[in-house]
């Protein structure tokens, strides 16, 4: 695909994931990555949503306020986490992802239908660290792969039960500190060159544009209609890994 064609292509994927991530503080690249792949080949999908997703997701960390409390509260996930995007990376560089894919979008589905049955039973804080460790693990395992985590993520922090706002720190905190160690992994990988690197950095102005439709509707919304934003967000998010998975990508 020409420079000029991929440019507007991604940028037209990236406002509507940017308004995703704005709405429901998460599925930047699941959305972004869902939209280009009906036209680009996965892996420059994924490519292109790097520094995209490394640059929002930070800004949403440190806007979010309490930034040392969040690190301190989340850092075995963080650590974890990096740690499984980078073996994963480089372990299943070759591998097709289309069972993986099938098998989360299933598990994804099952969390959706029961969360909207209020049946997902709560993590107390005393098993918060097996929480972390055994969510992070699927989190890492997933984000080598596909780079979107999201999933995992939203499991744990609803399971959690935390309020709006820390859903909204946490998963920026998250996702910025794995995007890090994604990207220098697929540079070395020889993924992500120099035009691909460019065209990413670009794609900072549409997901931002996007991000600030969607806060902007995501702050007019009560805690019911977040939760229920968030379980519409999953259940789109199953349902295209269930496609990617019968179809291919």
């Amino acid at each position: 695909m020409e420079f000029s064609s991929l440019t507007l292509v991604a940028s037209l994927a990236f406002l509507f994931a940017g308004c995703v991530k704005g709405i429901a503080g998460i599925g930047l690249p699941t959305a972004a990555i869902a939209a280009m792949t009906l036209v680009i080949e996965p892996r420059v999908a994924i490519s292109l949503i790097l520094f995209p997703m490394l640059g929002i997701n930070g800004w949403q960390w440190l806007r979010g306020g309490h930034v040392l409390r969040t690190i301190l509260r989340y850092k075995l996930f963080a650590s974890v986490l990096c740690i499984g995007v980078v073996v994963t990376s480089f372990l299943a560089r070759g591998v097709d992802d289309r069972w993986l894919a099938g098998a989360l979008g299933v598990a994804v589905l099952i969390f959706v239908a029961v969360s909207w049955r209020g049946w997902l039973p709560a993590i107390g804080e005393e098993h918060d660290r097996t929480a972390q460790l055994g969510f992070a693990t699927l989190a890492g395992g997933i984000g080598g792969l596909t780079a979107a985590w999201a999933a995992p993520l939203g499991m744990y922090l609803t399971m959690r039960r935390v309020e709006k706002d820390e859903f909204i720190r946490a998963t920026g905190f998250l996702v910025a500190v794995g995007s890090v160690p994604l990207a220098v992994s697929y540079a070395q990988l020889g993924f992500l060159g120099g035009p691909l690197a460019l065209t990413s950095g670009l794609m900072l102005v549409p997901a931002l544009a996007g991000y600030a439709i969607g806060e902007k509707v995501r702050n007019r919304l009560s805690p019911i209609y977040f939760r229920n934003t968030i379980l519409l967000v999953f259940l789109i998010l199953g349902l295209n890994l269930i496609r990617r998975a019968w179809f291919g990508a």
